[in-house]
């Protein structure tokens, strides 16, 4: 896909403008009265950072997009997303707060990104016949995807906040550009029935993101699980080869089924060893300097729980056959 580069850097600015908006405008919002135990926030209190977290992915998948999922800027854009956390985690101890500090952490991290993007491309200079890892593009697919529902369902202690509905939409919105982007920039060729089966997936995809932002916390699942299974299939759809000009239905039959079981699957098989043996969240509350979740709760990072969830749905989507590597 030639538009694959310019579409990658646009999403990753975006996800840059997210997380600055994430970091000073809805932190403060999660952080508790007080010290003190009856203050102490529980489950889900920190939602900001996982949805600041979520961006930071979305700028590593946006990179990824960029390059066409080839070592040369996969591996430095993975660099840069840890890079990233680690300096989340030092801004956030600082409490910043306003509008001034949100306009410097937006333009101080696009010229960051510009700046990696510039020296990419300029270590590309001379490399012939630089094509695209299918593989990979499909791979970040998958991730953008099941990070798109843990986006679209991101909850709060109350739910009352009135910036926890735009900014979760926003994400999921910018996550399902990068899922469609992605798979479309691992087809074979970009064909037009791939491109108006890419609009139905997106306008169906973003839809459900809204739906899904309009219903109470506890009836949320089936709508994700739906969700999932949709946007997931689809990328099959896009990226898979079509022998004959078609799809081959019965090996989308089987990845559709993945796709509706495997999110959710994942998504447990992460989660509960955070909850139980791993307490990541806790630590990252401890290094940013908030108060920790009170005993009787977990501080489960989602944005984590997600990112290994979507590596798991790649392992079983980003199938070598089904994208032109034969054995």
């Amino acid at each position: 896909m030639r538009s694959a580069r310019p579409v990658g850097l646009l999403l990753s600015a975006a996800a840059v403008l997210l997380w600055a908006i994430g970091m000073t405008v809805l932190q403060p919002l999660t952080e508790p009265i007080g010290p003190w135990s009856e203050h102490l926030p529980g489950n889900n209190a920190y939602w900001a950072r996982d949805l600041r977290f979520t961006a930071v992915v979305a700028v590593v998948l946006g990179l990824v997009l960029a390059g066409r999922g080839r070592r040369r800027w996969a591996g430095p854009a993975v660099l840069l997303g840890g890079l990233w956390i680690a300096a989340d985690v030092a801004i956030d101890r600082a409490d910043l707060t306003g509008a001034g500090p949100t306009v410097l952490l937006a333009a101080g991290g696009c010229v960051v990104l510009g700046a990696v993007a510039a020296v990419l491309l300029w270590r590309e200079r001379g490399v012939p016949g630089a094509g695209t890892d299918r593989r990979a593009l499909t791979g970040a697919a998958c991730v953008a995807g099941v990070l798109t529902l843990v986006a679209a369902g991101i909850e709060s202690p109350t739910d009352r906040e009135p910036e926890l509905n735009p900014s979760a939409f926003a994400t999921g919105v910018l996550l399902v550009a990068l899922t469609i982007g992605a798979a479309l920039a691992a087809a074979p060729a970009r064909t037009r029935a791939r491109c108006v089966l890419a609009a139905g997936l997106g306008v169906a995809a973003v839809s459900g993101v809204g739906l899904i932002r309009t219903i109470p916390p506890g009836p949320r699942a089936l709508p994700q699980l739906a969700l999932g299974a949709v946007l997931l299939a689809g990328v099959t759809l896009l990226a898979w080869d079509w022998p004959g000009g078609r799809p081959v239905w019965r090996h989308h039959a089987l990845a559709a089924l993945a796709a509706l079981v495997g999110p959710m699957a994942f998504l447990l098989v992460a989660a509960i060893p955070m909850m139980v043996l791993l307490p990541i969240g806790a630590q990252f509350t401890a290094l940013a300097g908030n108060s920790p979740i009170n005993a009787a709760d977990s501080d489960l990072l989602l944005s984590l729980v997600g990112l290994l969830a979507g590596l798991g749905m790649a392992l079983l989507l980003a199938w070598p056959p089904a994208l032109g590597y034969r054995r």
